[in-house]
């Protein structure tokens, strides 16, 4: 998928200057984008598309760029002064995330030799200043990063942003199986899917465990025996459930659920799933392994048919490939309380994904006192200390509401023998009691997207190319001040909804 994505890089000018300073953008513009692809390893390739100098020139770009499938996104400069109602028309047709690359050519000023001509031909200083003013006129939601072009600071800000816009990307293509309907009676995990698939671009729709169950044929017997030994050789594994152990059988069946529920979604080309404990059908016991391990792969999902987060998930897997750390479904499950200083131990009934291990998982079988199944298997480990987020997808009715906080994960305290399951213990930012409130009063979910492999600057980007509300919970949150935030931004949003 990444590997036929492209950003374009789009250098605005204009013919005030003659054809061979025109000729110099051009030539800037090419060291420029080939430096970048060189230095700052972006997850995808950056293009570069001609120089523009016309409204009908930008126009043209523009309807290109949102009729290329594989362009994800649009990095714009103006090189030099690009009067900006030529930009009007495109503007307003642009329906890709746009960056404002805000750079020169030249990283100093060139004190002994610099001229008119130097400055008529390197003043991005001047006409990005009158790009932004246009963009901040049509109230066009845009990246904007600042500083030379060769940066380390630049290059991971715009690494961030390519990262974030293959997120999007997704979200456009992205297909979401509800398997069953949500936990009864419970509020958050429902929503207004065709809000969703406006704002977002994913589409949710539901299926029965019957038509999962239809793909039993990729559990041949061949192939649940290669995929247990899959698990024998990567997991430990008790007595219980090793060839002739007592209760092997429940091993093979988690196999073929993992199987099943592979090929459902491969010939469905979905992206994200949701099942519940309260609608299982056919399945002899709840996808525990299965669900933690379709995770690794990559595919998001969400417990008890809470499909926002299964779609947030997969969208943050895309935007973390290939860096450390790992992102996992969550769930705020207990609270330690002390007079010191207070935790959370995240987990959930058993699906939390391996990518955030701090060790090797064993893979085990205990009974669960939900659902009226069979007891599942399912791989258990703490999770990883260090720097982490947990994020939270909510409907507010009126409009959709990314709430983030940030975490400091630790070790436990203490062995958990008794308590079967994947697990992460967090300290809260600023402390819980700060960042409990704040949660609560902004209507955060119990289920979240947890991860270590992508920071808050992710997410801000993605509510801006998604036109979201944003709520972050830090080092520097106070309560009264966050409750300014959340009145602030319902008159905000309100006027926003009215197109004031």
């Amino acid at each position: 998928m990444i590997n036929n994505k492209e950003l374009w890089f789009i250098t605005g000018s204009q013919h005030l200057y003659g054809a061979a300073a025109l000729e110099q953008v051009a030539n800037h513009t090419t060291t420029v984008v080939n430096g970048i692809n060189d230095q700052a390893k972006l997850p995808v390739a950056l293009r570069q598309k001609p120089v523009v100098t016309t409204s009908e020139e930008i126009l043209q770009v523009c309807l290109e760029a949102n009729a290329d499938r594989n362009c994800i996104g649009v990095v714009v400069w103006m090189h030099t002064f690009s009067p900006a109602k030529m930009w009007i028309r495109g503007l307003t047709c642009l329906s890709k995330p746009l960056c404002h690359l805000h750079t020169q050519f030249n990283a100093e000023i060139p004190w002994e030799s610099i001229d008119m001509d130097f400055m008529n031909l390197n003043q991005s200083a001047h006409g990005d200043r009158e790009f932004g003013f246009l963009m901040s006129r049509m109230r066009k939601k845009r990246k904007v990063i600042v500083g030379h072009w060769q940066s380390p600071a630049v290059q991971r800000k715009l690494n961030v942003w390519s990262r974030v816009a293959l997120g999007w990307s997704e979200f456009q293509n992205l297909q979401v199986a509800r398997i069953g309907d949500n936990m009864r009676q419970v509020a958050v995990t429902e929503g207004n899917k065709v809000s969703a698939e406006m704002r977002f671009g994913f589409g949710v729709n539901g299926y029965s465990v019957a038509d999962v169950m239809a793909h039993r044929e990729a559990a041949s017997d061949a192939a649940t025996t290669q995929l247990v030994e899959e698990y024998e050789s990567a997991y430990d594994l008790p007595p219980a459930l090793v060839s002739g152990g007592a209760q092997r059988e429940s091993l093979l069946e988690a196999a073929r659920i993992e199987l099943i529920l592979k090929s459902f979604l491969e010939e469905n080309n979905f992206g994200a799933f949701t099942d519940t404990f309260e609608n299982l059908g056919e399945f002899k016991q709840l996808p525990g392994i299965a669900v933690q391990r379709l995770m690794q792969q990559g595919y998001g999902f969400g417990g008890e048919g809470d499909w926002k987060t299964a779609a947030l998930l997969r969208c943050m897997k895309v935007m973390g490939e290939g860096l450390e750390g790992g992102t996992s479904f969550m769930e705020d499950y207990t609270y330690h309380f002390t007079p010191e200083r207070s935790y959370v131990l995240g987990s959930h009934m058993l699906e939390i994904c391996p990518s955030i291990a701090s060790g090797q998982p064993s893979c085990e079988i205990h009974p669960l006192g939900i659902g009226g199944k069979s007891d599942p298997v399912r791989l258990v480990f703490d999770g990883k200390p260090g720097s982490a987020l947990n994020a939270s997808l909510i409907d507010m009715g009126n409009r959709f509401r990314l709430l983030v906080n940030e975490v400091e994960s630790i070790a436990p305290q203490h062995p958990l023998p008794k308590l079967p399951v994947a697990r992460v213990l967090w300290d809260p930012k600023p402390n819980l009691d700060v960042a409990a409130t704040s949660w609560i009063l902004a209507g955060g979910a119990h289920h979240t997207v947890y991860t270590q492999s992508l920071t808050t600057e992710y997410l801000e980007d993605l509510a801006d190319i998604a036109g979201i509300e944003l709520l972050v919970i830090d080092e520097r949150t106070r309560v009264r001040d966050f409750k300014d935030d959340l009145n602030a931004n319902e008159a905000y949003y309100h006027l926003f909804q009215h197109g004031y």
